[in-house]
């Protein structure tokens, strides 16, 4: 059950990363690889702030605004200097690495012995007390921690979601899906894209922050293959949600995240070498991109026999 626990946490932390990815991927349809670049950029951030005596919030703010600095020159990179997507992507997080190892001073910085938002909410729970849940025994700290992360992870995705509501919200998710036609009408596209990969990127930073405060370290490698994380979840998420509400979207986001740890979870438990997650990641994205189609597919069939059935 601790892992479970453990496992609903982190999907949640990482349902963050989800949302940014979100932002780019599904309204803008923008590639982003700055990902990998800027949740590390998060965490190297917050665990920096935090052990030289700022207190969490302050650091974890300060993540979320550097993650929005990353994301802006990556923006600025392909709407202002006209370069390719992949490219702007790939320049920034490339460029990200030696910043993070600069900003931490080395490539690895414990948070063990400090204080951060999850040690600050364990400290709620009393010492060594372990609740029954369905016949398991869980530490209270667990659960103090896992409650946190949730109420952390509803409120971003709430506010996104209200956000997404605005005129503001509105005039961004209409250019990302027909700019030409927001362009005749006297908008700049441009800055609504550049806004958007900068909070795009401000999440999954955030979300890099609170992982790095939840595992007690930040570590120069930990942004490796989290691209493929965000967009696992984003598609997971649509499928089981089928539907174009971006509040909705929104959920499904979160869900797919949780989802897609769970997956992951129940796999290293079966005994799969830690050494092959990656390999098991990229799999899942794999069925997580054909399952719609083939399943559309197999609908679209029934419905052929179905009519031929009734012709005869």
């Amino acid at each position: 059950m601790s892992i479970l626990i453990g496992s609903l946490t982190i999907g949640l932390i990482l349902a963050l990363l989800a949302l940014g990815v979100f932002i780019t991927f599904k309204i803008f349809d923008f590639p982003d690889l700055t990902t990998e670049g800027s949740i590390t950029f998060g965490a190297a951030i917050a665990a920096i702030l935090i052990v030289k005596g700022y207190s969490p919030a302050t650091a974890t703010l300060f993540a979320f605004l550097g993650g929005c600095l990353a994301g802006l020159v990556t923006g600025i990179l392909h709407a202002v200097f006209k370069l390719n997507g992949l490219l702007s992507g790939i320049l920034v997080m490339t460029a990200l690495y030696s910043v993070n190892l600069h900003v931490m001073g080395r490539s690895n910085i414990p948070l063990l012995s400090e204080l951060t938002l999850i040690s600050h909410f364990e400290s709620y729970a009393e010492a060594d007390k372990d609740i029954n849940i369905m016949g398991w025994l869980v530490p209270q700290k667990d659960l103090f921690v896992l409650g946190f992360v949730l109420v952390f992870t509803a409120l971003i995705g709430s506010l996104l979601n209200i956000f997404f509501k605005t005129n503001l919200g509105v005039a961004m998710r209409a250019a990302g899906n027909n700019a030409q036609m927001i362009r005749a009408l006297g908008v700049n596209t441009k800055a609504y894209m550049i806004f958007a990969i900068a909070l795009s990127n401000g999440l999954i930073a955030l979300s890099g922050s609170l992982l790095a405060q939840f595992q007690g370290f930040a570590d120069v490698q930990m942004g490796i293959g989290m691209v493929v994380w965000g967009l696992a979840s984003v598609i997971i998420g649509e499928a089981l949600i089928n539907t174009r509400s971006v509040g909705f979207l929104i959920f499904g986001a979160i869900m797919g995240s949780v989802l897609f740890r769970l997956l992951v979870a129940v796999a290293l438990q079966w005994g799969m070498d830690p050494n092959d997650l990656k390999l098991i990641t990229a799999i899942f994205v794999f069925i997580a991109l054909i399952l719609p189609g083939l399943l559309n597919k197999a609908e679209n069939r029934k419905k052929l026999k179905k009519l031929q059935h009734a012709e005869d």
